[in-house]
């Protein structure tokens, strides 16, 4: 069997000129493939994110998911937070510790509702 090479997430919009602002001008994802109403943005070596504007049977639903970015250390955590403040991202609150699973995360939404989620391993 072949090893998996990548990962994509993809998520989905009425309109994709906000997202690519999102993901590309405030997060600093570089664009890997650009199909028109469909982008997809490098997070780290083996991960992306996809951006596709709806069509059959696909639609926004950002409902019960989440995509998580991993940082290193309690202040990547804080310089992302305050970096999205500062872009004026629909940012949920400060960065906290969250005990039962060993992190420091904060969490904010794209411009669809998708939820994302800054976060550092504390152990």
């Amino acid at each position: 069997m072949q090893p998996i090479t990548k990962q994509i997430t993809w998520v989905y919009t009425e309109d994709i000129a906000p997202c690519v602002r999102f993901y590309r001008d405030v997060l600093g994802f570089e664009v890997e493939r650009d199909a028109g109403s469909a982008m997809i943005f490098i997070t780290t070596a083996g991960a992306r994110i996809g951006v596709c504007e709806t069509f059959e049977g696909r639609v926004v639903a950002p409902e019960g998911g989440m995509i998580t970015l991993l940082v290193d250390g309690v202040a990547a955590v804080d310089a992302w937070h305050a970096r999205l403040v500062a872009a004026k991202v629909d940012v949920q609150g400060a960065p906290s510790h969250m005990p039962r699973f060993g992190l420091y995360s904060f969490f904010c939404r794209d411009p669809n509702g998708y939820v994302l989620e800054v976060q550092c391993f504390l152990d």
